[in-house]
């Protein structure tokens, strides 16, 4: 079943979205998706959407940066999956490679470490080979590449096995 709309006219979904853009950071992906729930003309959408980045309201690399501080703080997400949550959201290529460029990978790499060491404390496995399968899809699942995720799993189990 589709979400209901809620019609609004186009100074009442203007004042809806300054106060939720007020109170937590939106991209115009977020901002286009209400706008189409609410009913919105497309023409007004457009001056809406270009009023809220005039007004600074809206600003996608600033969403950006704040969407990949609490990913990576609070969620502990690998730069992959915060790649694909932020194309998902339709922001252009070039503002997620400018807020993932600082992105250092040693230290990705000992936050993924980090995630696998302790997952290896708690998961349950009935031998070697599935520890590891089990940490890997647990590594990939958090958004790392592949190749990290192999390389830190495989140094982890060389430890486990000693």
């Amino acid at each position: 079943m589709p979400p209901l709309k809620h019609d609004k006219t186009p100074q009442q979904a203007l004042s809806a979205l300054m106060r939720l853009c007020s109170r937590a950071e939106k991209c115009s992906e977020d901002a286009s998706r209400l706008l189409v729930r609410w009913g919105i003309a497309p023409a007004d959408r457009q001056e809406i959407l270009r009023r809220l980045v005039a007004d600074r309201f809206i600003d996608d690399r600033r969403y950006a940066e704040s969407f990949v501080r609490e990913k990576r703080r609070l969620s502990n997400w690998g730069i992959h999956k915060i790649r694909t949550a932020l194309a998902a959201k339709r922001l252009p290529p070039e503002t997620i490679a400018e807020v993932l460029a600082p992105i250092d990978s040693e230290e990705e790499r000992s936050r993924l470490e980090e995630q696998l060491r302790r997952k290896n404390r708690t998961v349950r496995a009935s031998s070697p080979f599935d520890r590891k399968a089990k940490l890997m899809r647990y590594g990939i699942s958090l958004g790392y590449e592949y190749e990290q995720v192999t390389d830190t799993v495989n140094l982890l189990m060389k430890d486990y096995d000693e």
